[in-house]
């Protein structure tokens, strides 16, 4: 896909869906926390489906060439390698 110059907005994304708790337990896998994932069920859940439409951007030949663990992963990697006074 070359340059989208067009003004309308343009949704980026997989096309996927997971959850607030699937993402949670995927980013302490990834980072290695070993703590409890807690919810405060008190609150309202808010939409529950939140997933973007991309059928514009697949149209115009464009796909997620990154999964999500990898990108968590790639982005935590570079966090510790710029700030790693942070750890320990």
């Amino acid at each position: 896909m070359g340059n989208y110059n067009d003004a309308e907005i343009i949704n980026i994304g997989t096309g996927s869906d997971i959850t607030i708790r699937q993402l949670a337990e995927l980013m302490a896998e990834v980072t290695g926390f070993r703590g409890k994932i807690e919810f405060d069920v008190s609150k309202p859940d808010g939409t529950p489906i939140k997933l973007l439409d991309v059928l514009k951007i697949n149209n115009l030949g464009w796909r997620a060439g990154t999964g999500l663990r990898s990108g968590i992963e790639t982005t935590y990697n570079w966090f510790k390698e710029r700030y790693c006074f942070m750890e320990g």
